[in-house]
């Protein structure tokens, strides 16, 4: 199985070493003259502290469905102009209005993946939207091959990326709610599912989350990672995985345990495999571990595979039983 995943994730040879930074300038505006590991240790203990404000709802006035696309201009501008209109593909169910998914797809995924998954929760009576993450597909600026700016070498730059993704998603969910879907739920794979995570610990009006491969830190998916080799060979020696992982705090599923355990119970449901090379299963056990420990009623389920190989059959139609059924029921 490991070798499947060695072989899977070899497929694409376009991957870039980029060059490290430290990338102050995406997450103030003011700048940073001094010392760049005091200033992010500052800011992400401050981010976390204040994560309702860094994951903001953002208020939205130029939602825009044509057809079957939906736009809107997103709540965290960037510096690529592309990237800063927000796209989504919308599947609604002829008649029932009463249940909607927003679908987070992985890091990379491209244009049409996830349609079949919207297709079978139409089938099933509920509504789908998929989300284009940030720097992916008609988001991407020219410079780019593959969506290098989501998860990057750059401290800042990373963080404002997933912010972004978060804010997208909760715009999405309000869209939809809007719309006057009763119920709303989120299924994210990935690195999709980090931002659905992090979107179901700020967002009361989410219902019902699917979190489709799990870990608590993304440092430590970039240091330990098959898929983010480039990543960290980009980042070097500049920082340490102790640093990273407290630079990167934000955006890190375990920084929000305890405000999750706050909130009132949702259905969730987290998938993990026993093979996975990307997202190592070890980190995969430290997030349900931290789940138990917080007293968070959930969902687990294990599946005997890996990271890629769970696209492949016969594991994806398990792993579409187990998103799409969990769903289905929390939210009809």
């Amino acid at each position: 199985m490991h070798n499947r995943e060695r072989y899977f994730a070899m497929l694409n040879a376009n991957r870039v070493v980029r060059e490290f930074g430290w990338g102050t300038e995406f997450v103030t505006e003011n700048g940073n003259g001094g010392d760049p590991r005091k200033f992010f240790r500052e800011y992400s203990k401050n981010a976390v502290a204040q994560s309702d404000e860094f994951f903001f709802a953002p208020d939205i006035k130029d939602f825009k469905l044509t057809a079957v696309n939906l736009t809107w201009t997103s709540g965290v501008e960037t510096t690529s102009i592309e990237n800063n209109t927000v796209r989504a593909r919308f599947f609604a169910h002829a008649k029932d209005k009463k249940s909607a998914v927003v679908v987070l797809p992985h890091w990379n995924a491209k244009a049409g993946t996830y349609f079949d998954l919207c297709k079978v929760f139409n089938r099933v009576g509920v509504s789908a939207l998929r989300l284009t993450l940030p720097y992916h597909e008609e988001r991407m600026p020219p410079e780019l091959e593959r969506a290098d700016y989501l998860v990057a070498p750059n401290v800042g730059r990373t963080l404002q990326s997933l912010r972004q993704s978060v804010v997208d998603t909760r715009a999405a969910v309000a869209w939809l709610k809007s719309q006057g879907y009763e119920k709303v739920g989120v299924v994210g794979t990935s690195i999709g599912s980090c931002v659905g995570f992090f979107a179901f610990a700020h967002d009361a009006a989410i219902d019902a989350g699917v979190f489709n491969h799990v870990s608590g830190y993304v440092a430590d998916v970039v240091w330990q990672g098959l898929s983010t080799y480039h990543v960290k060979e980009g980042i070097g020696k500049n920082v340490s995985l102790e640093e990273l992982r407290e630079f990167w705090l934000p955006i890190s599923p375990l920084a929000y345990m305890d405000k999750l355990a706050k909130m009132p119970a949702r259905p969730q449901r987290y998938i993990y495999t026993l093979y996975d090379l990307t997202f190592p299963v070890d980190l995969s056990r430290d997030m349900m571990r931290s789940l138990r420990e917080h007293n968070i009623e959930h969902s687990a389920v294990k599946i005997p595979c890996g990271h890629y190989t769970l696209g492949e059959k016969p594991w994806v139609y398990l792993d579409g039983w187990k998103i799409v059924a969990f769903l289905r029921k929390h939210l009809r």
